[in-house]
């Protein structure tokens, strides 16, 4: 959890993906992450974090179905949605809160 704290407390957007294996639409998430990182660059930061191996992170925020994204700015969750995001609506948010 402590690597998880400094990855996101960052000045910089980190879009977080809760995902999980078993999780059909999180199959289909992984190629529009690499679309929006593509578009975003260095701009941002985007980590997935398995929930089945990440429990705690999960829990801390309210993690209830996957794929569940989360903008985080500055350590704080700023955007959080469950489902399939488009990826021009992911660049969007995350350019948002540049």
């Amino acid at each position: 959890m402590s690597n998880f704290n400094s990855l996101i407390n960052s000045n910089k957007p980190v879009l977080v993906d809760f995902f999980a294996e078993w999780c059909g639409p999180c199959k289909t998430m992984a190629p529009i992450l690499k679309d929006v990182k593509t578009q975003l660059g260095e701009a941002s930061t985007i980590i997935k974090i398995d929930i089945d191996k990440n429990p705690q992170a999960a829990n801390a925020y309210q993690v209830r179905s996957v794929p569940t994204l989360m903008i985080f700015k500055n350590g704080k969750p700023v955007w959080k949605q469950a489902g399939v995001v488009p990826a021009n609506e992911l660049v969007r948010l995350v350019n948002q809160f540049q």
